[in-house]
């Protein structure tokens, strides 16, 4: 696992790094408060920190503060240094946001100990934050999450001037499928089709069950056309892909509803899931398997 130590003082934060190295650990070392801000951020960033107190830039307590009030990050175990013993320190750092607080020189096997029980409560917090986000039956992310990251994705397209396409998704005559062969064989068809789907699609595109057997594909970046375009690729995908239960094979469509919003537009998620719940409800009422584009309000 990797630590981030922010130490000003290089030969401390060598040391440091030599001696979480021995134990196992993967040391990033920054020696100012605005670097150890910055490192703490996007979705490698590490999960355990050594933060000093006394930084330039920003200090340990701000650190932690500005951290915690961001509070879009996974979950980061904030541990201060400070050869401040007090326990008027100890309060501030901990109303600040540090998980714990360990007075300098500290004792190695102490820091070692407090590093493990730091590693189990990121450990709990990711098992929590996978079962708040992620769909229990298809892994894929869960209703609140991909709307969520539908909002995201729109406020990036606006800042930067780009389109953003949403894919609304339905295995066609599904109740059929339970009623056929039961509610086991309908799970695993949409577990397959949800493989199938992600698979399909970029990395960087982000893919959630958005309701029964309805699946919420959002496309940073592609306007209408192209959305229409891998609409009709994902049918395809579906209709030709092996999916098969107890090794018989299983027919399995899906039908698309494409809408997009283009540029820098203010169009709010609402109002483009309805184009694409309107592109839905035509690409059933056309015959299904196939991909309809739902028109977009001015």
């Amino acid at each position: 696992m990797k630590i981030l130590v922010a130490e000003d003082h290089v030969h401390t934060s060598r040391a440091l790094g030599n001696l979480l190295q021995s134990w196992g650990y993967e040391a990033a070392i920054v020696h100012d408060g605005r670097e150890a801000l910055e490192a703490m951020r996007g979705p490698h960033a590490p999960r355990l920190a050594l933060l000093d107190w006394q930084m330039p830039g920003l200090d340990g307590i701000e650190v932690c503060r500005r951290l915690r009030q961001e509070g879009d990050q996974p979950y980061a175990y904030l541990l201060l240094l400070t050869g401040l013993g007090g326990r008027q320190e100890m309060l501030a750092g901990l109303e600040a946001g540090a998980d714990d607080f360990l007075t300098k020189p500290f004792d190695e096997a102490e820091l070692k100990a407090r590093l493990t029980a730091g590693q189990r409560v990121v450990a709990l917090q990711e098992r929590l934050r996978v079962l708040a986000t992620r769909d229990g039956l298809t892994g894929l992310w869960n209703r609140a999450a991909v709307l969520d990251l539908l909002d995201r994705e729109l406020a990036r397209g606006r800042r930067q001037g780009h389109a953003v396409g949403v894919l609304l998704a339905d295995v066609d005559h599904f109740k059929r499928i339970n009623d056929t062969l039961g509610h086991l064989i309908g799970d695993e068809v949409l577990r397959q089709t949800a493989r199938q789907l992600l698979e399909a699609l970029r990395p960087y595109d982000t893919i959630g069950r958005y309701g029964g057997e309805e699946f919420l594909v959002v496309l940073p970046g592609c306007g209408a056309a192209a959305s229409a375009a891998l609409g009709e690729r994902l049918c395809e995908q579906i209709e030709e892909g092996p999916m098969e239960s107890n090794r018989l094979p299983i027919g399995v469509t899906i039908s698309v509803g494409v809408a997009a919003r283009e540029g820098a537009s203010a169009l709010k998620a609402t109002a483009l899931l309805s184009a694409a719940d309107a592109g839905l409800y035509r690409a059933k009422a056309d015959g299904r398997n196939r991909a309809a584009l739902g028109l977009v309000p001015e």
